[in-house]
């Protein structure tokens, strides 16, 4: 098993959104934070000969850094042609070699129905848009009904959330840390130049979802 710093330094030639959109919310994931989800969970036994499905993968940043952990096979399914796109030329900058499809499908009507030990790794949007509140909700669903265990990145402040959402699917939370997203300027209406985003990122274990019992 790499380092984590390693895989930040394998990911920090992932390029962002060409054009990115507000009302996706595509942001880019931060290598810093890829690397240190990924990392934990490979250190959890959760990639390692694994299917992980990335979830709203933009330009491909979880999916590709799962794929240098010695997945089965990694699939980044995302609403947008153009981050798909750009996500393929990432895979050739990145250099890895494990089995990768990229869906050009809602993530949260994923057209998948896994047979095997599967990881969901997802930054999804945090429904900071109007009329895109709790976005992240429909994620954690998918989530659910396809995987046996998840990692999603999430505001600061949505333990509870979180926790409750799980619970009410069979599932619990079994880890949670803070994070940064360090963002730069995007959309007409951000005023700085720059901003760090506090964040928290969750593992819950679905036992109540199509995922039971895989292994």
């Amino acid at each position: 098993m790499g380092t984590k710093s390693a895989l930040e330094t394998q990911l920090a030639v992932v390029a962002g959104f060409e054009d990115p959109q507000a009302d996706l919310e595509q942001y880019p994931t931060p290598p810093e934070l890829a690397a240190h989800v990924v990392h934990v969970a490979d250190l959890n036994g959760d990639v390692e000969d694994r299917l992980v499905v990335d979830l709203g993968t933009g330009t491909g940043m979880l999916a590709l850094g799962a794929a240098l952990r010695g997945p089965s096979r990694v699939v980044g399914i995302d609403v947008d042609r153009t981050a798909l796109s750009t996500a393929v030329k990432n895979r050739r900058r990145v250099g890895t070699r494990a089995p990768i499809d990229w869906v050009h499908a809602d993530a949260t009507r994923a057209p998948l129905c896994p047979d095997g030990p599967t990881t969901v790794l997802m930054n999804p949007p945090f429904g900071a848009q109007r009329g895109n509140e709790h976005a992240d909700r429909a994620f954690l669903e998918t989530a659910a009904s396809i995987a046996d265990v998840s990692y999603s990145v999430h505001n600061a402040g949505s333990r509870e959330f979180v926790e409750s959402f799980a619970a009410d699917r069979g599932g619990s939370v079994t880890h949670a840390f803070q994070a940064t997203l360090a963002l730069e300027r995007q959309f007409d209406f951000h005023e700085a130049d720059a901003e760090e985003i506090d964040a928290e990122v969750y593992r819950i274990e679905w036992s109540g979802g199509d995922g039971d019992n895989r292994e």
